[in-house]
Order: C-alpha cells, then structure tokens, then sequence
C-alpha cells in the first residue's frame, strides 16, 4: 500500500515519510522533485525506512506535439532516478492523434526495454487514457500496453458507473499493474468521503473492479501488485461554502482506506 505525496506538499519532506512509515505504509506514490535538495531528501528518507517508490511521471510538456515527445522522454528518465517500481505515466494528451499519442506509447516502451522500470499509463482525464472508449483504440494497437488503473476518471468523464463498456473494462482488468484506489461517481473523480453510506454504491462498484483486477495479477503470479490510496486534497475534496474548509481529513480517508484494502486482499498485498 502506497500514500501519495500529493495533498501534503507543505510538509518538510522527512516528516511525512515518517508521518507515512508509522501508519503503516510500505511506500510513497509522488512526482520527482525538481529541486535537488528536496530530491535528495525524498531518496535518503526512503531508503532509510525501506520504503518502495512508484514515480509519477506529469510534468511533459510542449507547445505542440515534436516538444512533448522530447520532454516527455526528458522526464520519463528524470523518473527513473531512485529506482522505482514502476514509473507511473500521465501519457500524451486527450487532443493529440491517435499515432501521436501511440508514438508515446512506443517511446515508453522502448524506454523500458533499456532501463528495467515499467512505465505504466494512468487512466486519467486530459490525457491518452481520458476515457474508456478513447483507449479502447489503443488497447488494440498495443496488446503489451500496461496501465495504472484510475478508474474514478472514466466515471466522471462518461457520467456512468460504466455499464456500457464492459469489453474494454474487461480489457483494462487484464491490463493492470498498478491502482489508485480513489473513489469517483457520476458527475465527479471523488466522492467527499468513502465512509459516508450514500457513496455506499459507488464504493461497492468500485471494490468489484479492484477484486478482478487484484485476482487476475494473482492468476499470473505478479509478487508486487500496488495500490495508491489516491484521495486528494482540494479541490477534489469538497470544502464548505466561504469558508473554504474540507469536509473531511484527506489523510485520514487515504488511512481508511489503505486499512480497507490491505484487510480486504491480505493474501495479496
């Protein structure tokens, strides 16, 4: 089970991996720093408490597709740094071409041939995967594409719990490598608040999708199958009107829910 470091920026760095090594965590889900010091920081905080990393690759960019390709290998190695799991890969955008954004797919996987590390591409809105029916094309061009499962961004953008693409969540179960458990519904990528009991429905669907895909990782003996207790902080988390205050404790959700998963999958995770 992996925290995100997403939502906790303002914290001194050592302080919230130890924060995370004592509720009980096994690693930390977050982007490289660009600061060097904080970088070095981040590292020596993870090894020194045994910590996995999974690298969240985010930050390409370009005015046009020949500058993102260029940056987005730039970053791809700058991901590498720490020896993570796996790079986890806001891939292309939602407006460039499909042999674009395929040629960013290939650029990956090329880059996992050289370097060991898996690069992973998340499910998520602006980008490749911004919806079940957009990737679907690249599914079938690529039957080796591997994915980070955030599936809160296909219930948001489809407006559904995604009764209507069954084949490609079908697909996307096989596909998977890595989770970021956060909870979406209908007309949002998160719920306030996964304990309340109206989002009962939308954390059942949910749970369903997370059983097949933690059964078929262990139908093919994947030994390392994470999860990211991916709740964020506003404003994906809901705030009260004028005062702007959180109706929930975002790291106290993510602990809900890593205590969730790891007693739900025990003999897996």
């Amino acid at each position: 089970m992996l925290s995100p470091l997403w939502g906790h920026e303002y914290m001194e760095i050592k302080t919230f991996i130890n924060k995370i090594k004592e509720a009980g965590y096994d690693g930390l889900d977050t982007w490289m720093p660009e600061d060097p010091v904080v970088k070095r920081e981040l590292l020596d905080a993870l090894q020194h408490h045994e910590l996995l990393l999974v690298s969240h690759q985010h930050q390409a960019h370009g005015v046009d597709f020949t500058a993102f390709k260029t940056s987005f290998l730039e970053y791809l190695h700058f991901s590498a740094q720490g020896d993570p799991v796996l790079i986890n890969s806001h891939t292309g955008r939602d407006w460039f071409s499909f042999a674009q954004n395929l040629e960013l797919v290939d650029i990956a996987a090329e880059f996992s041939a050289k370097t060991g590390i898996p690069v992973v591409h998340e499910t998520h809105r602006g980008r490749m995967g911004y919806s079940p029916g957009h990737l679907q094309d690249y599914f079938d061009a690529r039957p080796e594409l591997t994915i980070t499962a955030d599936l809160s961004h296909w219930v948001c953008v489809t407006e559904s719990l995604l009764e209507n693409f069954s084949s490609t969540i079908g697909q996307a179960i096989t596909r998977t490598r890595h989770i970021h458990a956060r909870i979406g519904f209908e007309e949002g990528p998160q719920v306030p608040d996964p304990r309340a009991p109206e989002w009962k429905y939308a954390v059942d669907r949910f749970l369903s999708w997370w059983d097949a895909m933690v059964e078929q990782r262990a139908r093919i003996g994947d030994a390392l199958f994470m999860f990211t207790t991916e709740f964020g902080p506003p404003p994906y988390l809901p705030t009260l009107p004028f005062s702007n205050q959180p109706v929930a404790d975002q790291f106290a959700i993510n602990h809900y829910m890593k205590d969730l998963l790891r007693t739900r999958y025990a003999e897996y995770v």
